[in-house]
């Protein structure tokens, strides 16, 4: 008597079919309302896909496209691959299953299946997505930083792409915060960390958030994907704000994503001459609310801000050389290097005096950079 081969999951085979060449989130809903998973998968290794599931083919026509997909399912397979997502740690999730966000299933335009590490029950609760250009400036990033730390502690979910610049700003913020779990939307494989200077900083999200993707392992991040990918960051979001961008760029279409769902966009108000608020700046113009700060975001989500804690309760004043160091402190970010210049201490006095207000919490300090903490009175 032969073996007993156990019976795929109807996971299994949307996985499969989702690493298909030219096949997006529209397409591949065609093909599941129009087959079953396992019976779609049989169709597409036959090459006879009904051409009505191949929307908008283009030049090549459905019949090539059909034809990609035999070829690529002929070195495929949906039971090695279903296998490297268990064991790689990756959560599944088809549109209409139980495990689909609910988040997700309610809106126009969902993933057919999503991929995720981390907890997606994260995505539970309020969330804010905070985006902006890559091309970010210093003034940007301090601002998605800051704005992100605040709506964490106030336990308001980030939602952005971990793209570099503002998105990247602003996840760290929120995993610095340690407060509501931040919310990643990647445009890639879960196992294609991209842009890789944020590798270290995906495992953070996932670890303490969650990391979401519509593509399968292996998938490399394409053009095609990003603008794919910032709907759902609009979908996921309840307000969206926009920190920096340019006239044009992905921010934009994610507050064009947004607002075609009724969600309220704000924008953070940049230097007219600055051409990375070019685009914020015309969102204010056009009519969107400005967000200065969490504040700002806070009413916008229909919730009373709470008082701001002092900053002097609660900490130890400091003494010796961390007191030195922090009168010489101003009231923005400023780097290490500076600290050295303006006390004429040594740089392991002001490394060690700089873990010590950190330590009390008098400062912050983020890749080289150091930032007071509190009222501009100072101690006293």
């Amino acid at each position: 008597m032969g073996a007993i081969v156990a019976r795929l999951p109807d996971e299994a085979f949307v996985v499969a079919m989702a690493r298909l060449p030219k096949v997006g989130p529209s397409r591949l809903r065609a093909l599941l309302r129009r087959y079953e998973p396992e019976e779609a998968w049989s169709q597409v290794c036959r090459g006879s896909v009904d051409p009505v599931v191949v929307a908008n083919p283009g030049r090549a026509g459905p019949g090539a496209i059909v034809a990609a997909w035999k070829r690529a399912a002929e070195t495929l397979d949906p039971s090695a691959y279903w296998r490297a997502h268990i064991e790689a740690g990756v959560g599944v999730a088809v549109l209409g299953s139980e495990t689909f966000p609910a988040a997700l299933a309610e809106d126009d335009d969902p993933p057919a299946v999503l991929f995720w590490k981390g907890d997606i029950d994260h995505l539970a609760g309020t969330r804010v997505g905070i985006v902006g250009t890559r091309k970010a400036s210093r003034y940007g990033t301090d601002v998605a930083n800051s704005m992100a730390r605040d709506l964490s502690e106030a336990g308001i979910a980030v939602v952005s792409g971990l793209a570099l610049g503002i998105d990247g700003a602003a996840h760290s913020g929120a995993v610095m915060a340690g407060g509501a779990p931040p919310i990643a939307v990647v445009g890639c494989g879960l196992d294609r960390v991209y842009p890789r200077e944020h590798r270290a900083l995906w495992r953070r999200v996932a670890e303490v958030g969650v990391v979401i993707s519509e593509y399968p392992l292996g998938a490399p991040a394409a053009a095609w994907q990003f603008p794919a990918r910032n709907r759902l960051i609009a979908a996921l979001c309840d307000v969206l704000v926009v920190v920096e961008s340019q006239y044009t760029g992905g921010a934009l279409g994610t507050a064009v994503e947004a607002a075609r769902r009724s969600r309220p966009v704000l924008a953070v108000p940049g230097p007219v001459t600055a051409p990375s608020s070019a685009g914020t700046n015309q969102l204010l113009f056009d009519g969107c609310s400005p967000a200065r700060d969490a504040t700002d975001v806070l009413l916008a989500l229909g919730r009373e801000p709470a008082a701001r804690r002092r900053a002097s309760e609660h900490r130890v004043l400091p003494t010796g050389e961390a007191a030195s160091v922090l009168e010489q402190l101003p009231w923005h970010a400023v780097s290490v290097e500076h600290v050295v210049v303006s006390t004429s201490l040594s740089l392991g006095t002001v490394a060690l005096a700089l873990e010590a207000l950190e330590t009390d919490g008098w400062i912050t300090q983020r890749a080289g950079w150091v930032e007071r903490l509190g009222r501009a009175s100072g101690p006293s």
